[in-house]
């Protein structure tokens, strides 16, 4: 498993909704979605003109993401850099 300092972060969410919050509200587009695994905040990724997820995590100091990608289910902490290719990997 990832070193991470997060994980306590982790809770059962309900997404925002079916897209980047932030980009549906200023008609923007996205490459790929994030879902914050603290409040449930569905951002944009790095790879996004905006990176909403990022700044999310910034902002919030909410640092656990998990993909929200269909057929995807990898999580990452921004802080610590830790990755798992399944949230099953994760042991709370």
């Amino acid at each position: 498993m990832a070193d991470c300092t997060h994980l306590g972060q982790i809770q059962d969410v309900t997404p925002s909704g079916d897209g980047c919050v932030e980009c549906l509200a200023t008609g923007d587009t996205w490459h790929h979605l994030r879902l914050c695994l603290t409040c449930g905040h569905v951002g944009c990724c790095d790879a996004s003109a905006n990176q909403h997820a990022r700044k999310h995590a910034a902002a919030t100091g909410h640092q656990m993401m998990r993909t929200f990608e269909d057929g995807e289910d990898w999580v990452w902490c921004f802080e610590d850099e830790a990755f798992w290719e399944s949230i099953g990997d994760i042991v709370r």
